[in-house]
């Protein structure tokens, strides 16, 4: 049987903020704390396959990551679709391979989207770079006024 999520949409974050822009995932999510929206928020180093199962139970799935990527705006918003593809260990899967494995095994497949927000500095060290703060509020500002008032997040 099919547990149900509490809302209808999960964030996953991906990251780690003692790594500089590697945190900017965790970090977009505690933004999204503030924004009291209907959505659940989980908070991952990495993507595992047993993430297939957590966004079985829902109807819409946002992964935000850093990205090391060129951006024209300092973040991409794109559709994720399903890909089989996988590196050779499943330590840790991509967003479409976890997307792939819901559909697989769960027969689910729920909208997905990719937030990647451009980073520029990954040492050990806490703290964003000034660029990547920059990249934040820019896809903040866009997250805001074109996903967060789109009536398919709210139960």
């Amino acid at each position: 049987m099919k547990k149900e999520g509490k809302h209808k949409t999960i964030v996953l974050g991906i990251g780690n903020t003692g790594r500089q822009d590697d945190g900017l995932g965790w970090l977009f999510l505690d933004f999204l704390e503030t924004q009291n929206m209907d959505m659940d928020l989980e908070y991952r180093y990495q993507l595992q396959i047993e993430d297939a199962e957590l966004i079985s139970n829902y109807e819409t799935v946002i992964f935000v990551d850093a990205t090391k990527e060129d951006t024209e705006q300092g973040f991409y918003f794109k559709t994720c679709k399903p890909s089989e593809i996988y590196s050779f260990s499943t330590h840790a899967l991509k967003p479409e391979t976890i997307l792939y494995l819901a559909n697989t095994l769960y027969h689910h497949n729920p909208k997905a989207s990719i937030l990647g927000i451009q980073g520029y500095q990954w040492e050990l060290e806490i703290g964003m770079s000034k660029k990547a703060k920059l990249n934040m509020n820019q896809a903040k500002d866009y997250f805001k006024k074109n996903i967060l008032t789109n009536s398919i997040l709210v139960n």
